[in-house]
């Protein structure tokens, strides 16, 4: 991914009201992100923790879409869950249940899509090896890293399709 900037990310939006996208918090170490590793760039709110944020590149246009992390009971540490997008296996609470509001009609009906996501939103990085999850005993895949990159944006590209429909 090349480098964006806050007026591209504020304007990529598409499930949310412009003052909505004016008013959400950027990550604040922006301008350090590894850009080079990043297939998307996602972000939790830092004033709230409940908003997270992703935004793609995505038919030669940034699409940015706002969710929500579901509050659920909390899982165990031995409990594990795998992250629909870039398939890591997590534990303690490092995949979650985030939801998107729909855009158009449905949208403002308060209709929603779910995914289970990594909860930091690092996917692009746990595939290159760049961060690893904490759980331990990893499945070994022997597709190589351009086919995961692959499978990553087929299911980003998926995932979006859904919250556009």
């Amino acid at each position: 991914m090349k480098a964006i900037t806050e007026r591209d990310i504020r304007a990529s939006f598409v499930n949310c009201s412009k003052g909505e996208a004016k008013r959400l918090g950027l990550p604040k170490d922006l301008d350090d992100q590894p850009w080079d590793d990043l297939d998307f760039l996602g972000w939790r709110d830092p004033g709230a923790p409940e908003r997270t944020y992703l935004v793609v590149e995505r038919d030669d246009r940034l699409t940015g879409v706002a969710l929500r992390v579901t509050s659920g009971g909390g899982r165990g540490f031995t409990s594990r869950s795998m992250c629909s997008l870039c398939l890591t296996t997590r534990t303690g609470g490092g995949v979650a249940l985030m939801s998107a509001r729909r855009t158009g009609e449905a949208g403002r009906l308060g209709n929603t899509v779910g995914q289970y996501l990594c909860n930091d939103l690092d996917c692009s990085l746990y595939l290159r090896g760049r961060k690893e999850s904490m759980s331990g005993g990893d499945l070994e895949e022997t597709l190589p890293l351009e086919g995961k990159i692959a499978r990553l944006h087929a299911n980003l590209d998926a995932f979006l399709t859904k919250i556009s429909a």
